[in-house]
């Protein structure tokens, strides 16, 4: 049997402003909370893919500090050009824009960055192999 990547887990500064931004910037929502080793953990899904991948949040950690050339990110598909307009609109009015649209030549798209608020990067973006109405990339 292969492996199959199902969580990514995470500690975070401030457990709570985290659950608000990947419910507000990423539709997200939280289908777990327990206690564990003292501390509140938070399971978070996008709904319909709560058996296929999560975030695990906890609290405890120190904010993240990439270096300006660190493109580390964690990447999210939108709808539309206009969908990754708008994410960079309220990123903006909420001050966790990194880098406004740009627009690169297949495979990568048409996308944007945004800070949450332990410091990851999160990439939206619209045309690329992955995601919704993706259509398999070739190799070579």
């Amino acid at each position: 049997m292969r492996p199959i990547l199902t969580h990514l887990a995470l500690h975070v500064p401030d457990l709570q402003a985290c659950i608000d931004f990947y419910e507000d910037f990423c539709g997200m929502r939280v289908i777990h909370r327990r206690l564990g080793k003292g501390s509140q953990i938070v399971w978070m899904a996008e709904p319909g893919r709560e058996s296929e991948f999560i975030f695990v949040i906890m609290p405890g950690g120190e904010a993240r500090q990439l270096a300006a050339n660190d493109y580390s990110h964690f990447g999210f598909a939108l709808q539309s050009r206009e969908e990754v307009d708008a994410m960079v609109a309220k990123a903006q009015a909420a001050g966790c824009l990194l880098w406004a649209q740009r627009d690169e030549p297949y495979p990568v798209g048409y996308y944007c960055g945004i800070r949450d608020p332990a410091g990851h990067q999160i990439e939206f973006s619209y045309g690329q192999p992955l995601g919704p109405g993706a259509k398999p990339i070739n190799e070579g």
